[in-house]
């Protein structure tokens, strides 16, 4: 039965988070879609948006396994500390850098329009990554408040 409940544990913790990031992170894809120029007809950039912030819900998910796998505690975003927070940066860097690289430059998934700042070397758009480096750690604080409300010993002992 104990193992059911932590399936089950397991299970909400993922469902929560991915909403909680696909919730955050559709405004933010809406905002910048004006940055963007895109290839063949336009689309509906409300349902284009809406399937970016699906992949960026599971990039976040990406960076809750990383966490889990490294910090060995499946509640470290509750109270992440140093460690955590670095990881989170990292995390979201190496995943924004490469997701909009290959996006960009391998696929040719989309253009940028001038308005869209870029890194100078690898020519990708600033304001991409600067979502999956601010956004996971109001996500997981959104997701944490849900998903221990009324557990106050695990952010008590999560440090």
């Amino acid at each position: 039965m104990s193992n059911i409940r932590g399936l089950r544990g397991v299970a909400r913790t993922l469902t929560v988070v991915f909403l909680v990031a696909v919730a955050v992170n559709y405004p933010w894809e809406l905002a910048q879609a004006l940055l963007y120029a895109w290839p063949g007809d336009t689309r509906n950039p409300w349902w284009h948006c809406f399937v970016a912030s699906l992949g960026d819900g599971v990039l976040v998910l990406l960076i809750f396994g990383v966490g889990w796998l490294v910090l060995r505690r499946h509640d470290w975003f509750a109270r992440p500390g140093a460690r955590g927070y670095a990881l989170l940066f990292t995390m979201g860097l190496v995943l924004a850098v490469a997701v909009e690289w290959v996006a960009v430059h391998v696929l040719q998934r989309w253009t940028y329009l001038p308005a869209m700042p870029r890194l100078p070397i690898l020519d990708i758009g600033i304001v991409p990554i600067l979502q999956m480096l601010v956004l996971p750690p109001l996500i997981f604080r959104v997701a944490a408040s849900r998903i221990f409300r009324g557990h106050s010993d695990v952010t008590k002992h999560s440090r």
